[in-house]
């Protein structure tokens, strides 16, 4: 629903702020850039978690080197403990989260703007304890703007969604079987999107519920240079559940990045237009404004030239 939102937000005379997520929606948004601004409102569609905070964080990391030229992202949603079968737990809503399964990701490769299949090249990341290691993959849908803003800036720029092992495995059967598919498929003389149904029997296995703890995770690697010597910045986010106010960690995550930008907006620090995460607010600034809702943001720069 969002091109329409942003066109009634155009209309209304007002600022906006949303959680994004699909590439083509957005691109589309950001070409109503004109009208926004000529309406004297700012819109920041892609905000939330990833994307979102994420494309914030990337900024931070950049901000530590004098130069950047590639930065990777990992990032993730998950139970504080992994439940078999699926070692997992959906906070949000399920067609956001088989979204970011289909369709191509937006990365920068070699300089260029490029699509990546989704659910490919798996890696193995570790992580301190309790976290410990998880796969990482692509997904859509969580560098939409940021690929296209900083093509020809930097030589890579790619985010990968983590999960506890064994997901992947999952998921590509899922995707062999066509139960992503939107084509309708004929059952007993009927037709059934393939997706709808998968959302029906899937989504109250995965569901969470008052019961689940979550905890949220995003690590960016940026490397470049400081001072002329090779060197890489680190930067990473554990962030969990609140028990005192009952905010789920993605709770947390979305919401609050999304009302960082909105506040930004009503001081009118963002200027009139569509005006993608990447540009809205820098990640000096982000994070000092997360730091006053309890994120804690790490950061190492480390040389990397001997």
């Amino acid at each position: 629903m969002n091109l329409g939102l942003t066109r009634a937000a155009i209309q209304a005379g007002a600022g906006m702020t949303d959680l994004g997520g699909n590439s083509d929606v957005v691109f589309e948004q950001l070409d109503r850039a004109g009208e926004a601004a000529a309406a004297g409102i700012a819109i920041v569609p892609d905000c939330g978690q990833v994307p979102g905070m994420g494309t914030s964080l990337v900024l931070y990391a950049m901000e530590q080197l004098n130069e950047a030229i590639d930065v990777y992202m990992w990032d993730c949603g998950l139970p504080q403990r992994a439940e078999l079968p699926w070692n997992y737990r959906l906070t949000f809503s399920i067609e956001g989260l088989t979204n970011e399964y289909t369709g191509d990701c937006m990365f920068v490769r070699d300089g260029q703007l490029v699509g990546i299949p989704a659910l490919g090249e798996l890696e193995v990341v570790e992580f301190p304890e309790p976290i410990g290691r998880l796969e990482a993959f692509t997904t859509s849908g969580g560098l939409t703007s940021a690929a296209r803003t900083f093509a020809g800036k930097l030589q890579t720029l790619q985010n990968k969604t983590l999960r506890y092992p064994g997901n992947h495995a999952q998921l590509t059967v899922m995707r062999q079987l066509g139960l992503f598919d939107l084509e309708p498929v004929e059952v007993d003389g009927r037709p059934v999107v393939p997706r709808h149904l998968l959302h029906a029997l899937w989504d109250p296995q995965i569901r969470a519920d008052e019961t689940t703890l979550d905890f949220i995770l995003i690590r960016v690697l940026a490397r470049g240079t400081v001072d002329g010597r090779l060197a890489e910045a680190q930067v990473d986010l554990v962030h969990y559940s609140d028990p005192k106010t009952g905010f789920t960690a993605m709770e947390q995550g979305t919401g609050w990045h999304a009302a960082i930008m909105t506040e930004a907006i009503a001081r009118g620090e963002i200027p009139p237009g569509v005006v993608p995460v990447e540009r809205a607010m820098t990640g000096t600034d982000f994070v000092r404004h997360a730091a006053m809702r309890g994120f804690n943001v790490e950061k190492v720069v480390r040389f990397t030239d001997g």
